[in-house]
């Protein structure tokens, strides 16, 4: 099952040149790396990338964690993908454009 981050270009940028993030500041305030399923980008992305543009989608394969992800309950009793290890360049399976549209973010034909 695929499950998605979104970055900045800035904080994309980063992990691609160091290799691994612990993530956004909101990731590093609350001690593990927020992630969201397929069902639940686009609330993420309406909530916290309001408006903004120059996004990039990371997709990662949530089997090949292992037990640093944790899923937790948060936005309504929802069960969210959290990583509780920094996020390596190796974790991703694939990255695309998240640009912001006239009626919000588009995402990647198959996401959502």
């Amino acid at each position: 099952m695929l499950i998605f981050k979104i970055f900045r270009r800035s904080e994309w940028d980063a992990l691609r040149q160091q290799g691994e993030t612990r993530g956004a500041p909101v990731d590093l305030a609350d001690g593990y790396i927020h992630l969201s399923t397929a069902a639940q980008v686009t609330v993420t992305a309406e909530r916290h990338f309001s408006g903004e543009s120059d996004l990039v989608l990371v997709a990662l394969e949530a089997d090949t964690l292992g037990d640093a992800l944790r899923w937790e309950p948060s936005r309504g009793g929802q069960l969210f993908p959290h990583l509780y290890r920094p996020m390596r360049l190796a974790d991703v399976v694939w990255d695309k454009s998240l640009p912001l549209g006239v009626s919000g973010h588009i995402f990647p034909e198959g996401v959502v």
